[in-house]
């Protein structure tokens, strides 16, 4: 008897405790916003580099243009920081292949910045990957063009 005892409170606790879990409300990360990125219609790297943002919650917007450096004119980015690829994401400019998790802690931070850059196309970035890795560094520059390490890789 005492043994179908423990196993009546045993399965009255099972069911209590699914009862309350699937009561229990689940909280959903805010989105992630709309990242708007301006490339080259020809440019593999960038659609790699999309769907690296794609696959870390971000919604992306596609600017196919044949003119990538009058974008860059226009939207001021530091000529020594170029890439293929630029982007916006609520203010900041992201100029080339930029993790996604730097992306988030920018904009978890907001710190008082123009934007992120990864110069050139260094392999092993998102969006470069392959068997061959090159160190690189994510600049986080200001307004006036003046730059510094937000991380390395």
């Amino acid at each position: 008897m005492t043994r179908s005892f423990r196993f009546f409170a045993l399965a009255l606790y099972v069911a209590a405790l699914s009862i309350v879990t699937a009561a229990a409300p689940t909280v959903t990360p805010p989105a992630k916003p709309i990242i708007t990125v301006y490339k080259d219609p020809n440019c593999g790297c960038c659609r790699n580099w999309i769907a690296h943002l794609i696959k870390n919650g971000y919604r992306v917007d596609a600017k196919d243009t044949p003119d990538m450096d009058q974008i860059k004119k226009t939207l001021g980015v530091p000529t020594d920081l170029k890439s293929c690829h630029t982007a916006v994401v609520a203010g900041y400019l992201i100029e080339g292949h930029v993790p996604a998790a730097d992306i988030d802690r920018l904009l978890a931070t907001k710190p008082k910045l123009k934007g992120l850059a990864v110069a050139g196309m260094p392999m092993g970035s998102p969006g470069m990957e392959g068997a061959a890795k090159q160190h690189y560094k994510v600049m986080a520059f200001n307004r006036t063009g003046e730059a510094r390490v937000f991380a390395s890789y």
